[in-house]
């Protein structure tokens, strides 16, 4: 079952003239006008998710490092947490949306899973061991609904608008992202700092995004057939080739180096010595500089090969966390520099792996590739918080930094076949 009309109707969609006299001409800017209404209905659903997550994980750190008194370490251990509970849920996701046919209804149950979890927070009060257990299901329903939504975009975009319409998509994304803080703060100043009353608008806005998605997301059912359902050991074979088996085991490389947001931000809070109340409020730099970026570096992708740009975000990390270490510098260019490392990256990866993927495996695929690189950022926040706790921000930060320049430019050199244009 897809979420919207298959890539046919789209591409006939596009090839209809404004000149036809039985249908009026419809204007669309010219970077949406090759995107797929699929992919828009997406974008709007994960808009407000992301406003929804990012309230939350907008004062996070700061209620858990300055109001629970976690050390780096703790945090590390909750961050990964955090960032890896939707590993093997990406496979089971991902496996089950092929198997079953059923894209929109798998993507729909992990959006609802992050939706009820944000009501968790409220009986975990102070409780760490609790507020990791809510942190999974959060992650989980992440994981759940991850593979599934991109396969859906793929599917629905022709091979060489891959880059322009997961750009869209993370655009939409990161708008989200960028209000997220703002709602938050305003939210803290207005409850008085009360936390719960974030957790409770963070759970409203989750359920209107699945409700969204229930009321405007058109289905249409595919003929199930014993050829299109695939197995287990078919799913695994996808690791035998050889671009995809080398794009995933790259992703993982690059993410065991990968500092999470949370670390980034609280690195460049002690490295400036920005005002607390001040810290929700980081994440939108991040994000501007991503709405900024994505659909050009999408685009660019599509012209000059997706692998380059994802490289190129990288080396955009690396220079954003040298500038949080390094004698110059300014907090905000760190922040454009890491939305530009998201913009080049994030939807580039599955752009640019999609097509290397049969369409009856799309979703496994792409969930194997983002479970490996989830896991592998799990390790990396679980790591930095060991190495700061032993040897403090300074020394931890170069030392990830100085493995993260060597693992991309190996990755630059030893790239996807199918990447190399």
């Amino acid at each position: 079952m897809y979420l919207a009309g298959t890539r046919a109707a789209d591409q006939a969609a596009a090839r209809a003239t404004p000149e036809s006299p039985d249908q009026p001409p419809v204007r669309r800017s010219k970077v949406l006008s090759r995107v797929p209404g699929t992919v828009l209905v997406l974008g709007i659903v994960s808009l407000v998710t992301d406003i929804s997550a990012e309230m939350v994980t907008a004062i996070l750190p700061l209620y858990l490092v300055f109001g629970l008194g976690l050390n780096p370490l703790q945090f590390g251990l909750l961050d990964g947490l955090y960032a890896g509970a939707t590993a093997v849920l990406r496979l089971v996701g991902g496996h089950l949306a092929d198997r079953w046919q059923r894209l929109k209804a798998i993507a729909g149950i992990g959006y609802g899973l992050s939706a009820v979890a944000k009501l968790g927070f409220l009986a975990a009060g102070s409780s760490v061991p609790a507020i990791g257990a809510v942190l999974a299901v959060d992650r989980a329903g992440k994981g759940i609904r991850t593979a599934p939504r991109d396969a859906i975009i793929s599917l629905s975009t022709p091979p060489e608008d891959q880059g322009r319409a997961f750009g869209v998509h993370r655009t939409l994304d990161t708008i989200g992202a960028f209000l997220g803080p703002l709602v938050a703060a305003a939210i803290l100043f207005l409850a008085l700092n009360n936390y719960d009353a974030v957790f409770v608008t963070s759970f409203a806005l989750a359920t209107c995004a699945v409700l969204i998605l229930l009321a405007l997301a058109p289905n249409q059912h595919r003929r199930k057939t014993e050829s299109n359902r695939p197995s287990i050991r078919e799913s695994l074979n996808l690791l035998r080739e050889a671009s995809f088996r080398r794009c995933c085991v790259w992703a993982a490389a690059l993410g065991l180096f990968t500092i999470t947001d949370s670390f980034v931000y609280l690195a460049l809070q002690r490295r400036w010595d920005l005002d607390t109340h001040f810290f929700p409020l980081l994440p939108i730099g991040t994000a501007g500089t991503f709405i900024l970026l994505a659909i050009p570096l999408g685009r660019l992708g599509d012209r000059i090969g997706r692998w380059k740009v994802f490289i190129g975000g990288h080396l955009a990390l690396v220079a954003a966390l040298v500038l949080i270490f390094g004698p110059v510098g300014t907090w905000w260019l760190v922040l454009a520099l890491h939305g530009a490392f998201y913009a080049a990256t994030d939807g580039v990866l599955p752009a640019a792996a999609g097509p290397m993927l049969p369409e009856h495996l799309r979703a496994t695929g792409l969930a194997v590739l983002q479970t490996g690189q989830a896991l592998a950022r799990m390790a990396s926040a679980v790591t930095v918080g060991l190495l700061w706790t032993v040897w403090d921000v300074k020394p931890a930060l170069l030392a990830i930094t100085a493995a993260l320049l060597v693992v991309t430019l190996a990755a630059a050199i030893r790239r996807p076949l199918e990447a190399i244009r």
